[in-house]
């Protein structure tokens, strides 16, 4: 117990013994100030010191904008820019998929890759079993009126719709037509025949959707202009443009030839459609 007591006394005496911090002139040695301390004053200074820095600290932090360039810490202005970025990348994906959906529909119907119609064989059936000599087929008098009408509107286009177009269009190649627009056919282009490797050029400005082979036409390219207009060009030989390339009037995208299996020979068979109705390209276009 005596050690103890002297150890206590000892330390005791340690912390509380006094020193003196004196700041002298060093040219003239004048005193200027002094401090009396002791160990134990300078511990709790320290301590005092060093939580109050930290509590400063944790204040700038938490609520200034200073935590804003310590590494780590994301501004509100950058969350906020974040999250507006966030929605506009939802909506520019569905309006993609939207696209998407579009441009694979028109794919199949200009590459005939379009099924069947699976028809309700039990109302056929049920059809069939009706007795067409009960019922008057004779036409009315408002029936033939209108049949009139609907012929008179069809004299020149047998297909409806708005084909008029408010640009020029370029022809995509010089040479003969083989083959002219039918619909009735339904041969909704022109075959123009020319010589193998001749440079094809867009008609007009627009965006390639579509630039693949396909069996049946060989190496085909579609375009989309403005005003809803698509050119077609089948049987090339190759193809100079891709999916998603920004197009020029009378830029060169292929060169004619004859692949695919519906083909007699080095020639282009080119389309135009409006709005999903086809249109006689040589209405708008000289291509001798």
């Amino acid at each position: 117990m005596a050690e103890k007591e002297k150890r206590s006394k000892k330390i005791k005496k340690k912390l509380l013994h006094k020193y003196r911090l004196v700041v002298l002139n060093e040219d003239t040695f004048e005193e200027r100030f002094s401090f009396k301390l002791n160990r134990l004053n300078v511990f709790v200074f320290s301590v005092i010191s060093a939580l109050i820095l930290i509590a400063g600290t944790t204040i700038l932090i938490a609520f200034t904008p200073l935590r804003e360039y310590i590494p780590g810490y994301s501004s509100t202005r950058l969350k906020k820019r974040a999250t507006q970025l966030t929605y506009k990348t939802d909506s520019l994906q569905r309006e993609l998929e939207i696209n998407n959906q579009y441009l694979a529909s028109i794919r199949k119907v200009l590459t005939g890759d379009v099924k069947t119609v699976n028809f309700n064989k039990d109302s056929i059936i049920n059809a069939a079993s009706v007795d067409p000599s009960k019922f008057d087929f004779s036409a009315s008098r408002e029936d033939s009126l209108l049949r009139e009408k609907v012929s008179r509107e069809d004299k020149y286009n047998p297909l409806l719709g708005d084909t008029s177009i408010d640009y020029v269009l370029f022809a995509p190649v010089k040479g003969n037509i083989t083959q002219v627009y039918n619909p009735k056919e339904k041969h909704y282009a022109i075959d123009i025949a020319t010589v193998k490797d001749t440079p094809v050029k867009a008609v007009a400005d627009g965006t390639v959707i579509f630039s693949e082979w396909t069996a049946e036409t060989g190496y085909v390219i579609i375009i989309k202009h403005r005003n809803d207009l698509l050119s077609v060009y089948k049987h090339n030989a190759t193809l100079t443009k891709e999916q998603g390339e920004l197009i020029k009037a009378g830029e060169v995208i292929g060169t004619v030839g004859s692949t695919g299996e519906l083909t007699t020979g080095p020639h282009l068979h080119f389309e135009l459609w409006r709005d999903g109705y086809p249109i006689n390209p040589t209405n708008f276009i000289d291509f001798e």
